[in-house]
């Protein structure tokens, strides 16, 4: 018997589909596939998500995102430069803070209001 895992995705919810679509999309994930307006596999470098059509506010609101990243003042120097160029007004992003547990984080909240921690050690 082999208990290897191979791969591991969430399923991440969207308020407006299409605009969670376009958002993911513009911070770098491709899409992989798309099954109508209910659900599409997304990939960034070797990491997966399924972004489905679905919502409830009190889960979408609690749900978390963690993505390890080099440079997280690059990512909110790149998500700031998205809400003004490609509108996105329901977007929040924080400038990156430095955590006592030896990370420093930018979070972003995407329009569904999950919150993605783009995380770098320090």
């Amino acid at each position: 018997m082999s208990l290897k895992v191979k791969d591991l995705r969430v399923f991440v919810p969207a308020k407006d589909f299409e605009e969670s679509l376009r958002f993911y999309e513009a911070i770098g994930f491709k899409k992989k596939w798309q099954h109508e307006d209910a659900l599409a596999e997304l990939q960034i470098g070797r990491h997966r998500i399924w972004l489905q059509n679905y919502y409830v506010k009190e889960w979408a609101e609690n749900f978390m995102i963690s993505i390890e990243v080099d440079d997280a003042a690059e990512w909110w120097r790149m998500i700031n430069d998205l809400i003004v160029r490609d509108k996105f007004d329901s977007i929040r992003v924080k400038p990156p803070k430095e955590e006592p547990w030896g990370a420093t984080i930018t979070y972003c909240w995407d329009p569904s209001g999950v919150l993605i921690h783009f995380t770098q050690d320090t």
